[in-house]
This record gives structure tokens, C-alpha cells and sequence, in this order.
């Protein structure tokens, strides 16, 4: 009989997440592709490209706001059986408050070890693939920074005509084995530099031990400067921003080859943040089941499931803004950066003790 219970639990949970896992995928694919049609607007290309981008970014998406969707998928399923009486046969039939959380939270992390270990991979993929599809598209806009294994690229328009530049890698705050060509606006190269070190802490570059060509009547004439300048509109500041998001790298690559990503020139506290935010999830996706269960599982009376959905959403605000400002501290070094990534976890952890020993005495 209590494996028929169970059954019932699991089935009926999982039911409810993959809906509301669906709710918010299309609500996603509505929101997303009107930026996609606007990136495309002066772009001659098929609406299907728009459409496809947009169902291939969505599901990255979803995995960062999936602690809200087990929260509210979770008040959801408990609040459908407690108003349908099904939470007080459970209790008839030896299924206390405490093992109901049990086993909805536990639920809950294996999801969470699961997304990480088979979804993550296909979703870090899909976004290579989309931010490769929109790169390639993006060949006819002024500006454009990336990085891929051949290093960094930046196209940038100048008055003149264009600068595109070339660095191996970047460290700290420099470029390493940069070249750098001007090019006329009849696409003739006007002047080409390299430099083994460049420092872009702001717009103005300094380029140290710089040799630079200049085409003189079809010969390349070459010149030393000890130190040389260029004006440009990226700083370190601007670059270092473009390569935040981590969406590209699954949580198996980041475990598996972190000391190559950081040789390659990947930020080491912006991969410890993403590898150590991959890592709480399963442990988040606990906690705010618990934290559905405190605010469902208190009382057996029936309600208006409209106020919890209010509520819900409220404690999704404030968890989600307590999160991010968790965050700006660890970025700012006002904490260290490791601890602001698990002081949300931390914090949740203390209340949802706290409440489930409540819940439990009922």
C-alpha cells in the first residue's frame, strides 16, 4: 500500500513540474522571439531562423530560473492535494508532514544531479550552437567581440574604415600575442601591428614593444615603437563583461577541464562562481520544495489557491533579489565570492529547518 502512495507522490510531482517546466518554455519562446525578429529586422532571413534560435536558447534559460519552477511547481502539488483531501489520506495511511517533504525534496535533488549531469551537457551545446549561428550573422554589424579556440576577436568600425584585432588569449588585464590590422573603407589594409603584450585596462591601449607595417608602394614598411597607443571603444571592463555568461559550458566541462579553461584565459573567479552555482543547485531545488512544504503543509483546512499563488511569487522576488545581491557582494570582494554563491543555500537551509520541524508537529 505505501508503495502505491509513493508512487502516487512521485508520479503526480513530477506530472506537475514537467507542466510548469512547459508553462514557462513557451512563455520564454513568446518574450525571447521578439528580441530575435528584432535582431533579425535588417537581416533577410526566414522567420524559422528567428523561431529556431529562440527554441534553442530557451532551455538554457529554464535551467537558471529552475529553483522558482520546483518552488512554485511544488506549492502547486501540494496545495491540489491538500484541498482535495489526498494529503489527509496519506496521513491516515502512515504519511507524516515530515516524510511527504522527504520525499518531495528528495525528488527534487536527484532532478537537480540529473539536469546537471544529462541535461546541462545538451544545453550548454544548444547555446554554442546558437551564439555560433548568431556570430555568423552578426558578420554585417559594426561591432563584434568573440572567442573561440583560435582566441580572441574584436571588429570594431573607426573613422577611418575598420580594426579588427587578433589576441591569443587574454590575462589579467592585458592581451597576449596581439595583431592588429586598419583597413581602408575600399577593404585595402592601411596598417598592421603587433605587439606580445597590451594593456586595455581603459580605451586607451598601450601597446608595448609594437612592430608596425605600413604598406608603402606595394612594400610593407616596418617600424619599432617601444610603446604605442590606440584609442578604442572596449576596455578590460567591457571585454571581461561579454564572457560572464557560462551558459556555453556545461557543469562536466567546467569539473573536467578547469585548469585548461583558465590557461586558455577564462576569468578563474567567474568559473569558480558558475562551477560552485551548477553545484548548489541540487542542494536549492531541496531547500525550496522544504520551503513550498512550510507555506502549504501548515494547516489540512482548504484555501484559495490564488493567495498562495501570490505569496508564492512574492517569495520568489525576494529569494531571487536576495540571490542576486548575494552575488554583487561576492563580485564587489566585499565577500568572498564562494560564499556569496552558497550563502543563499545557507540561509534557506536555517529557515527550512526551522519550519519543517513546525510542520512536522501538525
Amino acid at each position: 500500500m505505501n508503495r502505491i502512495f509513493l508512487n502516487y507522490l512521485l508520479v503526480n510531482f513530477l506530472k506537475t513540474f514537467l507542466i510548469f517546466v512547459l508553462v514557462f518554455y513557451c512563455f520564454g519562446m513568446i518574450l525571447n522571439l521578439f528580441e530575435e525578429i528584432e535582431f533579425f529586422k535588417n537581416i533577410d532571413v526566414s522567420i524559422l531562423v528567428p523561431l529556431m534560435l529562440t527554441s534553442i536558447f530557451i532551455p538554457s534559460m529554464i535551467i537558471k530560473i529552475l529553483p522558482f519552477i520546483v518552488f512554485l511547481s511544488s506549492m502547486w502539488f501540494m496545495m491540489k492535494i491538500r484541498n482535495s483531501r489526498d494529503l489527509l489520506t496519506l496521513k491516515i495511511f502512515g504519511f507524516s508532514n515530515l516524510k511527504i517533504f522527504l520525499v518531495l525534496a528528495l525528488t527534487s535533488f536527484f532532478l537537480g544531479c540529473l539536469i546537471l549531469l544529462f541535461v546541462n551537457p545538451i544545453t550548454s551545446s544548444m547555446s554554442k550552437f546558437y551564439e555560433k549561428t548568431k556570430s555568423n550573422y552578426s558578420r554585417d554589424i559594426d561591432h563584434l567581440v568573440t572567442f573561440n579556440k583560435n582566441g580572441l576577436w574584436i571588429k570594431e568600425n573607426i573613422k577611418s574604415g575598420q580594426r579588427i584585432i587578433t589576441a591569443a588569449k587574454p590575462e589579467d588585464k592585458n592581451l597576449i600575442d596581439v595583431t592588429i590590422f586598419h583597413i581602408d573603407q575600399n577593404s585595402n589594409l592601411r596598417e598592421k601591428i603587433y605587439s606580445e603584450k597590451v594593456n586595455i585596462e581603459n580605451n586607451t591601449w598601450i601597446l608595448n614593444d609594437a612592430i608596425v607595417f605600413n604598406p608603402t608602394n606595394g612594400v610593407l614598411e616596418k617600424n619599432n615603437f617601444r610603446e604605442y597607443k590606440i584609442n578604442s571603444i572596449y576596455d578590460f571592463e567591457k571585454i571581461n563583461s561579454l564572457f560572464k555568461n557560462f551558459d556555453t559550458m556545461s557543469f562536466l566541462d567546467l569539473a573536467l577541464n578547469y585548469k585548461n579553461l583558465i590557461n586558455n584565459g577564462y576569468s578563474k573567479p567567474f568559473l569558480n562562481q558558475s562551477l560552485h552555482s551548477m553545484l548548489s543547485m541540487p542542494f536549492f531545488l531541496f531547500l525550496m520544495t522544504g520551503l513550498a512544504s512550510i507555506l502549504t503543509m501548515n494547516t489540512l483546512k482548504r484555501s484559495d489557491n490564488i493567495r498562495y499563488i501570490i505569496i508564492g511569487l512574492l517569495v520568489s522576488v525576494v529569494i531571487f533579489y536576495f540571490k542576486d545581491l548575494s552575488l554583487a557582494l561576492g563580485q564587489t570582494n566585499r565577500i568572498p565570492l564562494i560564499l556569496s554563491v552558497w550563502a543563499p543555500v545557507i540561509a534557506l537551509s536555517l529557515f527550512t529547518s526551522i519550519g519543517v520541524i513546525q510542520i512536522n508537529e501538525k
